[in-house]
Formats: structure tokens, sequence, C-alpha cells
């Protein structure tokens, strides 16, 4: 049996440098343009424009016009999924700097997936939902509890809202620097956004690190129980 096109081209487009910094670059969830990925890949603006024609092509990326400007973004939340499945099985990088090694423990910390928590803070409060009996796990999604769904909406979250938006509600990803689960979908990012919006957690400005602030300890520590 051959392999499946599909699949041999997929790898084909991950398996260049380049366009593997681009894309793990637009895992914040955020829309950029050709010349700041080019900067996060350290290639020239016009080598960036043709890997992302080729991302584009792949169905892996999206672009979006307005005006002269185009901005780049991954194609959907499936994607983040798959590259962070492939990253959690992948070498760790090779760290030449205090620099990198300084990023890679901020994002091995707490950072975004696309657009919600991914990282050790992710998988904390992923798994303090779980020993509270607000979520279970069953084959990759979680279920929130009669207790769970009273507790979000406690917290702050209109999880009918959540519910309505035309996504997956809440399934399980793979974190790459846990390798346990971490929750995605429309949840993950209502209590991401959630936890921005209380002034808990901010964003580290050009990587995809989260920061906790010292109003987010304490939250955490009241609401979930844990000691960041």
């Amino acid at each position: 049996m051959g392999i499946n096109p599909n699949m041999a081209e997929i790898a084909s487009l991950l398996g260049e440098t380049s366009r593997a910094t681009m894309l793990a670059s637009m895992m914040d969830g955020r829309f950029h343009t050709a010349s700041e990925l080019a900067y996060m890949a350290a290639i020239k603006p016009q080598t960036a424009s043709f890997h992302l024609a080729k991302l584009v092509d792949g169905k892996l990326v999206k672009v979006e016009k307005q005006g002269r400007h185009r901005y780049f973004q991954l194609a959907d939340e499936e994607i983040a999924h798959l590259l962070e499945s492939f990253l959690a099985i992948s070498p760790p990088p090779e760290v030449r700097s205090l620099k990198q090694s300084s990023q890679m423990k901020l994002l091995q910390g707490a950072r975004t997936c696309y657009d919600h928590l991914a990282g050790k803070l992710g998988v904390q409060l992923t798994e303090s939902l779980l020993d509270a009996g607000y979520l279970k796990l069953e084959e990759k999604q979680f279920l929130i509890t009669s207790e769970g769904a009273q507790f979000l909406t406690d917290f702050g979250l209109d999880l009918d809202d959540l519910k309505r938006k035309r996504r997956s509600f809440s399934p399980a990803c793979l974190d790459w620097s846990e390798r346990r689960y971490h929750l995605a979908g429309a949840l993950g990012q209502g209590i991401l956004a959630h936890l921005l919006s209380l002034g808990w957690v901010t964003r580290v400005p050009s990587i995809r690190a989260i920061k906790v602030t010292e109003k987010g300890r304490t939250g955490f520590k009241e609401v979930f129980q844990l000691d960041i």
C-alpha cells in the first residue's frame, strides 16, 4: 500500500525549517504579515512570501487581505492540534544562547496554542478541573459535569455562548512540552480570554508565551488551588 499523497504533501511542507518556524510562530492564533514571519524565521521577505504561498496552497495557512496588506494565520484549530502533536514527538530544539534558553523556559511554562492555554500552566489548569470533578476525559474530549458547568459559570464564562461557536467545544490537545493533555476548543479559548480580561495573565511580546501576573497568582490559588 502506498503512502497517502496528502500525508506526503503535509510532511513535505513541514519538513522545511523556515516553513516550520513560521507555522510555529502562527500558533499564537494571531494574524501576521509576511515581514513579521520573515523576521521570526530569519529569512528575507521574498523568501517568506514564497513559503507562505505554499502553506496557503497546502491549506495549512489562510490569508486575509486588508487594503494593500495581507495577513496570515493558521487555517484553523485542527492545524494547531496537528502541529502541537508533531512537536510532542519531535526532539527538543538545540539551545544556542541564553536568550533562546530563556524563551524556551517561558514557552514551556505557559504559552498559547492557537487561542487556548498550553504549557505547564495549561496542563495544571486542566488537571485541576479534572481533579475537582468539573471535567472528565472521554475519548480525547473533555466533558463538563453539572458541577463544572456551575463552577465555570460562577467564574464568569458564558457556556451557552461558547457552545454556539462553530468549532469543537472542548477537545483534548496533546501538549508538546508536558506530554499530557490540555483543554482546547471553544471552552479553552473562552477560559484564556477570560484570564486575559481579568488581568491574571498577559501576553509576552514577540513570542507566544504567557506570563502570570501577581493578581493571577493570587487568583489561581484562590479559585483553582494552584500554586504558580
